[in-house]
């Protein structure tokens, strides 16, 4: 079978028991769309388990490239990077990712050591922005935040990180009549109230963040079947 979640944000536990919960074997592939870094108590797990599994794709989230500005400059110059040589835009970079919960996952890379820091930072920078897949007769497009702003006909290369990873996907229209568009980012709570902490279909979108992380739920959607499936969060993380 072929599943979906997104926005993981380090919560290990959660991630832990909705493999169970699914009974992911080796038989099956995984797509997560993106943020299972920053925020949560665990990244450094769950990039360790990610990293490690054939039938695991991740993709890239906003949290991840912005992570990546800071990870990818440190690491090619290494892990002591002098403070004259950083530029405003590297400050900025860094700046914004601390405050958007980098701090957490900074401090727990660096706990793991040097190696596992450049192995992290090598990982993140091949994640692909977008994944088109075939599924149970149905085709997919996963994405993080959306495509936006959309413009019928535009071919998906020529959509950049600001407009994949950032900018909300708007759920008022389908993107694509011959497909679905799967995305996180957004928890659904914030999309319509009436759907917390569960998925949320909605003119060919399947918005698939139910929250883990702010003490929702984590969601799973099985590509074949239309199958739900939810973990309830641990509450009380700090974000």
């Amino acid at each position: 079978m072929t599943y979906a979640m997104s926005d993981i944000h380090g919560c290990w536990r959660e991630y832990q028991e909705a493999l169970e919960k699914i009974a992911f074997s080796d038989a099956d592939r995984l797509y997560i769309i993106g943020d299972i870094v920053d925020r949560g108590p665990d990244v450094s797990s769950v990039l360790e388990d990610v990293m490690a599994r054939d039938n695991v794709q991740v993709l890239a989230g906003n949290h991840e490239y912005m992570g990546l500005r800071v990870l990818g400059k440190a690491c090619r110059k290494g892990t002591k990077t002098p403070l004259g040589s950083l530029t405003a835009d590297d400050i900025e970079s860094c700046t914004q990712w601390m405050h958007d919960g980098g701090d957490r996952t900074l401090r727990q890379l660096k706990q793991r050591g040097d190696d596992f820091l450049q192995r992290a930072a090598s990982f993140l920078a091949e994640l692909p922005l977008y994944e088109e897949v075939s599924a149970g007769g149905r085709d997919y497009l996963l994405v993080h935040a959306g495509l936006e702003p959309f413009r019928p006909g535009k071919p998906l290369e020529s959509y950049g990180p600001e407009e994949m990873l950032f900018n909300r996907a708007d759920y008022s229209r389908p993107y694509f009549s011959d497909r679905f568009t799967i995305t996180g980012h957004m928890p659904t709570f914030f999309i319509d109230s009436e759907r917390a902490g569960q998925i949320l279909h909605r003119n060919h979108h399947i918005a698939i963040d139910c929250g883990c992380v702010y003490g929702c739920r984590l969601g799973v959607y099985c590509l074949e079947t239309g199958e739900e499936f939810y973990v309830e969060s641990r509450r009380g993380y700090s974000t």
